[in-house]
């Protein structure tokens, strides 16, 4: 059995439905929009976000999810969805998942607003459900993403990222929107307790560990895979390249910020900035980096009983940091 089709079955019947109410949650008046719509649906990835609320629930409430996990699992999926198609035009990217985007085939204009139009869905859902703790939750997440995204624009430009700084983008970027999956999925059968924070943070780790792996994608797969080098032609500072430009000399340094800064469609001085990272031990030390964030989410697990549900929270957590795309 596949790896995403076993984490996936003790919430089968769940995601079946979900999709459902999910198609409901974004169906309009509008024909165009409903065009497009059907478009998104029909070209949905492996859904992680809706899986990691119904895990968090079932496993926090007997096996059991109620109307409020949908919604949960709904708000987050149309919201998610928003800030793709948002990210699509803000990368003039024409392709999402190997299919063309939104913005590639109906153009930018259309692509903002149905982007808006999904935001306010998600919003709608929970306030005519008057489900405002887990309104709360998805409204922390947005504005998170959104300054994230901004925090390494500004860096990017002077490429003066600390490792703390990295952090707090990958963990606003990235882990944000995983830690509101979890502590929605807690919130919706356990309002206001303690198990709300517990699952935001141990969102937050799985979404760190992610980030790290996929930032560990541009050096090569296991060391042995094709290097990509995308990230260092986007100019974008990821813990192998900024480890590596905290430890080596100053000329280096010197060296390795003008490859990034003035030769980054070089595509041979690419190749070499990747061999320098790699021989300097940047991968190996993101790779201890990502370890830890599993280690530590695998550990807020442990100290819950045995379920198929947490069997399966620990197959995602080791999925993420396992994954070969």
């Amino acid at each position: 059995m596949k790896i995403v089709s076993q984490i996936k079955e003790p919430v089968n019947h769940e995601m079946e439905l979900f999709e459902e109410k999910f198609r409901e949650a974004m169906s309009s008046k509008v024909a165009l929009l409903n065009r497009i719509t059907y478009y998104i649906v029909n070209r949905k990835g492996k859904q992680m976000r809706p899986m990691f609320v119904f895990l968090t629930a079932k496993m926090l409430n007997n096996g059991e999810v109620n109307e409020r996990t949908y919604r949960g699992a709904s708000v987050i999926e149309l919201i998610h969805t928003a800030t793709l198609v948002h990210d699509d035009v803000v990368d003039e990217s024409n392709k999402r998942r190997g299919f063309f985007s939104i913005n590639a085939l109906w153009k930018n204009k259309i692509a903002v607003l149905v982007g808006d139009y999904l935001l306010s869905k998600g919003l709608l859902l929970s306030i005519d459900n008057e489900d405002f703790d887990l309104l709360k939750i998805i409204s922390v997440a947005v504005r998170e993403m959104s300054e994230g995204e901004l925090l390494q624009i500004e860096k990017a430009r002077r490429l003066d990222i600390t490792e703390d700084v990295y952090y707090n983008i990958i963990r606003q970027k990235t882990a944000t929107l995983i830690a509101a999956c979890c502590s929605l999925g807690a919130c919706s059968v356990q309002p206001e307790s303690p198990s709300v924070e517990t699952f935001r943070r141990f969102g937050e780790l799985c979404g760190m560990a992610f980030q790290i792996k996929d930032d560990l994608f541009d050096y090569g797969e296991d060391k042995i895979g094709k290097p990509t080098g995308i990230d260092i032609k986007e100019q974008k500072m990821t813990l192998p390249l900024i480890h590596t430009l905290n430890t080596c000399s100053k000329a280096d340094k010197k060296w390795l910020i003008n490859s990034v800064k003035n030769h980054n469609k070089d595509k041979k001085r690419v190749k070499e900035v990747i061999a320098f990272v790699r021989n300097n031990g940047g991968l190996d030390y993101a790779v201890q980096k990502m370890l830890y964030f599993k280690g530590e989410a695998l550990k807020i697990l442990a100290t819950y009983p045995e379920s198929a549900y947490r069997d399966s929270l620990e197959l995602m957590v080791n999925y993420v940091v396992d994954r070969k795309k």
